[in-house]
């Protein structure tokens, strides 16, 4: 695990929630037919709910369970709780992916942009795979970008004389998220039809400072979890921060580009 275990603000997540639930939308639409009806439907790291209800829309009959372990994240939920349009009902729970356990079977285990902050996930896989029912379907996305100057400038950052001993091992490493052929090849043994893609995304952000902003979301979070307790030191890493992105990531008259590079995988277990 991260040395600091990130406080989430969703408020601040949900900024950008258009960027952020976009390639949720792209991968449901590669998830196959489910085998159960209605199905029983896992979304793990399902932070606010907000790409959660996605999941009524593709499959208004199913039970669908979001885990998440930010008590923050959870707390919002309650507005997409309850049973849905098409007779199906959706809940939420608190789980931490680092040992989450399935109790039951499901149809469809999906995660979106959250297995990237579990250390050892590709060791759940057979687990979570057994949690299957047949012709079931595991699909997840992850960011593909921590070599990205959005991640180096940080870690570079935090790595810097200033702030070496308050932030040492607090950000993501470079290997939180695995080459995609690693994901295909673990899937693939594990006897699961397996697709596996990357989209990169130039995200046009709009306001001032629009990357630190994305960042303040997710990225940075790790930080500023780290400096909470220092209002004036975590103002001046941003303020550092801030000014490395405005090199890195230049405004336009129409808004600020960011690339943002996504790993897809959908894996179906034999039916």
């Amino acid at each position: 695990m991260p040395a600091t275990t990130p406080t989430w603000d969703p408020g601040q997540y949900l900024r950008h929630a258009e960027h952020r639930a976009r390639p949720f939308a792209e991968l449901l639409d590669r998830v196959p037919v489910l085998p159960g009806d209605p199905a029983r439907i896992a979304d793990l790291g399902c932070g606010p709910g907000n790409v959660t209800v996605q999941l009524a829309g593709r499959w208004p009959g199913a039970h669908i369970t979001g885990y998440d372990n930010s008590p923050q994240m959870l707390a919002g939920t309650g507005a997409y709780a309850g049973p849905t349009a098409g007779g199906g009902q959706l809940d939420f729970a608190h789980a931490d992916l680092t040992d989450w356990t399935p109790t039951q079977t499901y149809d469809l285990i999906v995660s979106n942009a959250a297995l990237q902050w579990v250390p050892g996930h590709l060791d759940a896989f057979p687990g979570w795979l057994d949690a299957l029912a047949p012709g079931g379907t595991f699909a997840f996305q992850v960011p593909n970008n921590i070599d990205a100057p959005l991640h180096a400038l940080m870690r570079e950052l935090a790595a810097s004389a200033r702030w070496q001993d308050r932030l040492a091992g607090v950000l993501r490493r470079e290997d939180s998220v695995h080459a995609p052929l690693v994901y295909l090849d673990r899937l693939a043994r594990l006897g699961c039809e397996v697709d596996v893609w990357e989209t990169t995304y130039l995200q046009l952000l709009g306001g001032e400072d629009a990357v630190l902003d994305w960042s303040k979301g997710t990225g940075m979070r790790p930080v500023l979890t780290a400096l909470a307790d220092d209002p004036e030191a975590a103002d001046a890493f941003t303020a550092e921060y801030r000014d490395l992105l405005r090199t890195a990531y230049p405004a336009a008259p129409y808004g600020t580009v960011l690339p943002f590079r996504r790993l897809f995988a959908v894996a179906r277990k034999a039916a």
